[in-house]
C-alpha cells in the first residue's frame, strides 16, 4: 500500500476527522498508486493517521475512509458502513416507512463521494470521487443487502466528475427497472424519473420544507418558482391552497407537474395554473399587471457551486428576493432557498435582509429552513450544509 505524506503542519484537518485531503497539503506519495487506490495517511514526523482513497487528478488528492490506522478498506468495510448507514435511517422515527429516502449522504456519512437514494424499491447510487468509483461492486452488494431492493441504477453523470478525471456514468446496475415508479411523500403521490430526472431523481432534500408549505398554505395565493415537477405545489394544495401558480423554465418538468397532479385526485387541480417561462422576467410581469401572492416559493438552481461563483450569485440571489418580496400581499410569506455551496447561510441571510430593505418592506424570520433529516451534516465536515432557506413574514 503507497503511503501518502502530509507536509510539515498540514495533519491538524484530518486529526479533526475532516475528510479532504488536498493538493497543497501533500508533500509526497511515497510509492504507487493508481485513482481510487487505498493509501495509507501518515503526518510529517511519520505518525499514520488513516487510510484515503487516492485521487491524483483532482485538487482534493485524497479522501478519509478511516481515521483508523487499523481498519482494512475492502468489500467488507463498505458492507458494513452501508448497512450502518441504512439501519441509522431505520431508527430515525421521521424517516421510518418513507417511500422516498436517502440511505447515504457522502462524507457526512463516512462514505465519501457516494450517494445512495431509495425510492419504493429502487436504489439509485450517484459516485462522484476516484474512491467510490473504484468500490462501486461492494457498495452496490451493501446497498442490495441491506434494502432487499429489486434494482439498483446508477446516475453518475454529475459534473463533478470531471475533477476527479472520470467519465460520466449512467446506467442498470442490477434487476430491472419497473415499468414507472412513483412515491408518496406526506400523502402526495410524485412521480420519480430515475433515468431522466434531475440528480438521482427526484429532492428529496425539501421533503420536510414541502410539508411546512403545505400547512402554510392554507386559505392562501400561492406562487411556487422554479417549481420543476411541482413537489411544492402539490403539498400546498394538500394543505387547502386557495390558488397555485407554478413556474419553470421547462416544459417538461411542468408536464411532469401536471401528471402528478392527476395522480392525486383528492386535490383540486383548478386551482392549479402552470406557466413555462424565465421565472425573472415572470415576476415582472406580474409585478407590471399588479398580482400578488399570499405565499411564494423561491427555489432556484444552484447559482454557485463554489465560493468562487458567490459574487455573482449573491446579485441573481438579491434580485430574485426582492422581486419575491413585492409581490408580496401584507402578512404574506416569502419561502425562499439556496442550494449553492459557494453561499454560506451567514452571507444567505445578508443578501435576503438588503433585499427586503431594497423591496420596501418590513420582514421576520418565522422559521430556518434546512434539508431533511436524511441529508445529515458531518460536525467536521460543514461544507455539507448546501441547503439552507428562510420563510420570512412581511408586514
Amino acid at each position: 500500500m503507497a503511503r501518502l505524506i502530509l507536509q510539515q503542519g498540514k495533519e491538524r484537518p484530518v486529526l479533526r476527522r475532516h475528510p479532504w485531503i488536498f493538493a497543497g497539503s501533500v508533500d509526497h506519495l511515497d510509492g504507487r498508486a493508481r485513482p481510487g487506490d487505498t493509501v495509507e495517511v501518515l503526518s510529517h514526523d511519520g505518525k499514520l493517521l488513516g487510510r484515503a482513497a487516492w485521487s491524483p487528478e483532482s485538487q482534493i488528492r485524497a479522501r478519509m475512509w478511516s481515521f483508523d490506522a487499523d481498519t482494512s478498506i475492502d468489500h467488507a468495510f463498505f458492507k458494513r458502513r452501508v448497512a450502518d448507514c441504512v439501519a441509522r435511517r431505520m431508527a430515525h422515527p421521521h424517516l421510518r416507512g418513507q417511500d422516498g429516502l436517502r440511505l447515504i449522504h457522502g462524507e457526512s456519512d463516512g462514505l465519501p463521494g457516494v450517494i445512495a437514494d431509495r425510492f419504493g424499491p429502487v436504489v439509485v447510487v450517484q459516485l462522484t470521487s476516484a474512491g467510490a468509483d473504484k468500490w462501486r461492486e461492494a457498495i452496490v452488494a451493501g446497498l442490495k443487502q441491506a434494502t432487499g431492493c429489486t434494482a439498483v441504477y446508477e446516475r453518475s453523470d454529475s459534473e463533478v466528475r470531471k475533477l476527479e478525471g472520470l467519465e460520466p456514468v449512467s446506467g442498470l446496475l442490477d434487476g430491472e427497472l419497473p415499468a414507472s415508479l412513483s412515491i408518496v411523500e406526506n400523502g402526495v403521490r410524485m412521480e420519480v424519473d430515475v433515468v431522466g430526472g434531475h440528480k438521482t431523481g427526484f429532492y428529496l432534500d425539501q421533503r420536510d420544507n414541502r410539508l411546512l408549505t403545505g400547512q402554510l398554505a392554507a386559505g392562501r395565493s400561492v406562487l411556487n418558482c422554479f417549481c420543476y415537477t411541482g413537489g411544492f405545489s402539490l403539498q400546498a394544495l394538500a394543505g387547502g391552497a386557495a390558488s397555485v401558480l407554478s413556474i419553470d423554465s421547462s416544459g417538461p418538468a411542468l408536464a411532469t407537474g401536471a401528471r402528478n397532479l392527476a395522480l392525486n385526485p383528492q386535490l383540486d387541480a383548478s386551482r392549479a395554473e402552470w406557466m413555462e417561462a424565465d421565472v425573472f422576467e415572470a415576476l415582472r410581469s406580474l409585478r407590471a399587471e399588479g398580482r400578488t401572492f399570499d405565499l411564494i416559493i423561491l427555489d432556484p438552481p444552484k447559482f454557485a457551486p463554489s465560493a468562487a461563483h458567490a459574487q455573482r450569485a449573491s446579485r441573481a440571489y438579491r434580485d430574485i428576493n426582492i422581486l419575491g418580496f413585492r409581490l408580496l400581499n401584507p402578512g404574506g410569506i416569502l419561502m425562499t432557498y439556496s442550494c449553492s455551496g459557494g453561499i454560506g447561510q451567514e452571507l444567505f441571510q445578508s443578501i435576503v435582509a438588503s433585499s427586503a430593505v431594497d423591496a420596501g418592506v418590513e420582514a421576520r424570520i418565522i422559521h430556518r429552513l434546512s434539508a431533511a433529516a436524511d441529508h445529515p451534516i458531518g460536525l467536521s465536515v460543514p461544507e455539507g450544509e448546501y441547503l439552507k432557506g428562510l420563510a420570512c413574514q412581511v408586514g
